[in-house]
């Protein structure tokens, strides 16, 4: 053994010189690190190999001398094989470590999008379940729960924050309309109808949301724009011409999103006033009436202008 650790020693301090003089020429083909340059190969072949082997001859000594052919020959070839294990080990540790840095960004980034949706959420909005629907839930509930799980399925949980919001308008608009009438009378027949086309409505233009939220789903506008600005000055024209495509898609997406979410804002204010002027109507009183003909008026003016904008969209 000591006699082999001899002859790699000799072996190992006979490459320094041709390893060195191929480094100079081209730091890549001597050195494994990501960017080296000409201070490193001489680090390397000119005091941190030879210092190595010299530790090795010394400690074969004990031995006597006596270096082996196997030895020699190992220490040949011993810096063209650890190179390229070490360019495989530093890889591997570069790759553990962007993914341990993506791990820390995501999980950071979903700390902050969660406090954000804690922030924006409001007070008493019942939070949906789209895999648990509540317990005898109709089938608005169940639209509702489906639409939630197609916004959530497209990585978009601040959209699918809405649904919670008419899902609890809805229940309460509900609650309210079965204490005021009777399920018997055409007054509640006629409100449900028209409460229900409203969150209808609503289901049809979450469902658009998620079509068009899945669209640019696979694209990561900050990566975008990050290009653009470090690196536009090294970007061919071809590839700043895509990119710039690429961001004007995300961006004409936000703003289809952003207008449909104002069309939602507007059914929920329409059911926020539909559940005050519920809230005060007594039905032992002659003006119950009016105030509910008012609110199914109201009702029945969102739908008629809804649909209008509806065919605008498609025009």
């Amino acid at each position: 053994m000591l006699g082999f650790l001899q002859g790699f020693a000799y072996g190992l301090f006979v490459t320094c010189l041709p390893w060195c003089l191929v480094g100079l020429a081209n730091p890549r083909l001597a050195v494994a690190t990501d960017n080296p340059n000409r201070l490193q190969v001489l680090f390397r072949y000119c005091l941190l190999v030879p210092f190595i082997s010299m530790v090795l001859w010394l400690t074969s000594l004990w031995g006597g001398f006596g270096p082996t052919l196997g030895g020699w020959l190992a220490g040949l070839v011993a810096v063209g094989v650890a190179l390229p294990v070490e360019r495989g080990w530093r890889r591997w540790r570069a790759r553990r470590h962007q993914r341990r840095l993506q791990e820390r960004l995501a999980a950071e980034s979903e700390r902050r999008r969660a406090e954000q949706e804690r922030a924006a959420r409001e007070t008493g909005v019942a939070e949906l379940d789209p895999t648990r629907p509540p317990v005898g839930a109709d089938e608005l509930v169940l639209a509702l729960c489906r639409a939630k799980q197609g916004l959530l399925d497209v990585k978009r949980a601040d959209l699918a924050s809405q649904v919670d919001r008419f899902y609890t308008r809805y229940a309460h608009v509900m609650e309210l309309l079965a204490a005021r009438f009777d399920r018997s009378e055409l007054a509640f027949e006629r409100s449900r109808g028209l409460i229900t086309e409203v969150c209808l409505g609503a289901v049809d233009t979450f469902t658009s949301m998620a079509a068009q939220a899945r669209g640019v789903m696979g694209l990561d506008g900050a990566y975008v724009r990050r290009r653009l600005a470090q690196e536009e000055s090294r970007l061919s024209v071809e590839e700043r011409i895509a990119l710039k495509r690429r961001l004007e898609l995300i961006e004409e997406t936000d703003r289809r999103l952003r207008r449909l979410v104002a069309r939602n804002e507007s059914a929920l204010t329409l059911l926020d006033d539909t559940a005050v002027a519920l809230a005060r109507v007594e039905t032992g009183r002659p003006q119950a009436t009016l105030a509910t003909d008012r609110a199914l008026e109201e009702l029945r003016r969102f739908i008629e202008g809804a649909e209008r904008y509806s065919r605008q969209e498609r025009h």
